[in-house]
């Protein structure tokens, strides 16, 4: 549905203001030292959709404030009938602003980049299909003000990095507590984004580069995609982005405290934008223009790399296609799925300017701190940590099955378009169970969460498992399959599991009552002399057990028919056919 027609009542309400703010804010204001807020920003795209024939304004679905989240696709063809479907079947690219409406660099970069092709013309069937999220985080861009940014150059007033319900939501691609980011599935899966940006600010070490860039971690990408990204695509860029005095740079992930100490590769998994993205096999960018920049210095470098990244989609439309039908079907037809992965000592090195860092003393707190001393610059090879490892892996099954009870979970994967069949009647099925071992987790809420780590699976178990109707049979070979390991293998690091989507059957339900239990010891020993042998050799070998009876009885009654089978045992299961 067009917004216009959405926002008629508004639009004629507020022209006055509407003018207002086209004098004020859209004559050149782009690249000053502001930002608009939210609604002088849905204002000012829906003013051009009406004017342009080229651009579309799409009301997507609703963000946690209450207001819609919009989406501008930039049509070259000038086709007023544009469908989704046409625009998942195009060349795409998806720009993603605001997710932190402290870093609104995008914001303008993206006003900046519409103006100045639809003033000269330029907007072409040769281009690729351009889709933009002007403001994701609306909730965030409405909580404005000049102080939540400490150490930034800029603007003069900004959003917050919280929601409306103070979720980061560069976290939340896995677990979807946002509303706006089931919004966010919704816009990705309708246009099915050949490449993807994500556009930030740093915050960070000081140094002379104004733009850098996180990449795909290269061992879990796709060989095609690795081949197009690292050896065509990153090569380019930094070719063509010195033409307009940019150093294009990997992004300034430190190592130890300081640059000169080395950096490392950022670990873009699954719960962040990008490795969400990178999961369908979309290439895939963060830009991070630096903090300490003045703001219409970064709003350019950033800017241009999108301009410059357009340009090359479209000259490579045919060779992105192409390779990302390869990756797909190497999704498909992979027989392992790697996870865990975890940054290797094995380093490089990589030309580097920066500022040496000193530590001085603070007059008023009497303690040192880290200064970087712009008087004193060096250009030298520093050490980089590009390289992930596998640490861990799993043979792929032909399928999962999920427990149709858990809605939540169902409701994530349907979103995200997800082949299921649904078991019509109850049935058994010889299954794979995945019975939890252990687990560590957090001490204090992150993001909402007591987040599991270190998730760890009992040796496997195939048993008879009784399926009842609703539950999901789920096929591994698709082509978003890696999406489906990701939040379905309990290991990975941002399963639904980690997540705490199943901390339910994670608490035993049952126990038993010592002085009725010690009747039944030897009934149990009887029917199984192995668990009377190991109780016996415990009872010798440990003498903290000896001196417990609550942990003699639980370690029967743990051993025994007596306890729940279902304790530990996760809603997921593993098939072969």
């Amino acid at each position: 549905m067009r917004v216009a027609r959405e926002i008629k009542k508004y639009f004629l309400l507020t022209l006055f203001l509407s003018l207002l703010t086209h004098v004020v804010i859209c004559q050149g204001k782009w690249s000053s030292n502001t930002t608009p807020s939210y609604s002088q920003l849905i204002l000012h795209l829906s003013q051009l959709s009406e004017l342009h024939s080229e651009v579309e304004m799409y009301a997507m679905g609703q963000s946690d404030y209450g207001e819609p989240i919009y989406l501008i696709i930039v049509n070259g063809a000038g086709d007023s009938t544009l469908t989704f479907e046409k625009a998942k079947n195009s060349t795409t690219l998806l720009v993603n602003n605001a997710i932190h409406p402290g870093e609104p660099d995008g914001v303008n970069a993206c006003l900046i980049w519409l103006e100045n092709w639809i003033n000269k013309g330029k907007i072409t069937a040769e281009l690729p299909l351009i889709a933009i999220i002007p403001g994701y985080n609306v909730g965030g861009m409405y909580n404005r003000s000049s102080t939540s940014r400490a150490n930034q150059n800029g603007p003069e007033e900004y959003g917050f990095r919280g929601n409306a319900r103070n979720l980061d939501l560069n976290r939340d691609f896995i677990k979807s507590d946002a509303e706006n980011t089931r919004t966010f599935y919704k816009i990705f899966h309708a246009l099915d984004p050949d490449v993807f940006i994500d556009n930030h600010v740093s915050n960070g070490a000081d140094y002379p580069y104004t733009l850098t860039y996180i990449s795909s971690v290269k061992e879990r990408l796709a060989p095609s995609l690795k081949k197009l990204t690292y050896g065509q695509l990153i090569p380019y860029l930094t070719k063509v982005l010195r033409k307009h005095k940019w150093e294009l740079f990997p992004y300034v992930e430190l190592k130890g405290k300081t640059p000169e100490e080395g950096i490392i590769a950022f670990n873009d998994l699954p719960r962040y934008a990008m490795g969400y993205a990178s999961l369908f096999n979309t290439m895939s960018f963060t830009v991070e223009t630096h903090m300490l920049k003045p703001f219409p210095e970064r709003v350019k470098a950033t800017h241009d790399f999108m301009d410059e990244l357009i340009c090359w989609m479209g000259g490579h439309a045919k060779t992105i296609e192409a390779e990302r039908v390869k990756a797909k079907n190497w999704a498909k037809e992979k027989s392992t799925f790697s996870y865990n992965f975890t940054l290797s000592e094995m380093k490089d090195s990589i030309w580097f300017k920066g500022y040496e860092a000193e530590y001085l003393k603070n007059d008023l707190t009497q303690a040192a701190y880290l200064n970087y001393n712009r008087a004193k610059p060096y250009e030298k090879y520093i050490p980089h940590f590009d390289k992930y490892l596998t640490a861990d892996s799993l043979n792929i099954p032909d399928f999962y099955v999920l427990g149709g009870q858990e809605k939540k979970a169902k409701e994530i994967l349907a979103l995200n378009k997800i082949e299921y069949k649904e078991i019509n009647m109850d049935t058994i099925m010889n299954l794979e169970v995945l019975v939890v071992k252990d687990f560590k987790s957090l001490n204090k809420p992150y993001e909402g969460h007591f987040k599991h780590t270190e998730v760890k699976l009992a040796p496997p178990s195939k048993q008879a498992v009784k399926l009842k109707s609703g539950d999901w049979i789920i096929p591994t070979r698709q082509e978003k399959s890696l999406f489906v390991h990701a939040v379905l293998w309990p290991e990975a690091e941002d399963s639904f599991t980690a997540w705490n989507f199943f901390d339910s059957y994670l608490q035993q339900k049952e126990y038993f009552s010592t002085y009725v239990f010690k009747d039944k010891i030897g009934e149990i020993f009887s029917k199984d002399p192995k668990l009377k042998s190991a109780f016996e050799t415990k009872l010798r070998t440990d003498s903290s057990f000896a001196s417990s009876e609550w942990d003699q009885l639980y370690f029967i009654y743990a051993n025994s028919p007596y306890f729940e089978q279902t304790f530990m045992r996760l809603p997921v299961f593993l098939g072969n056919y």
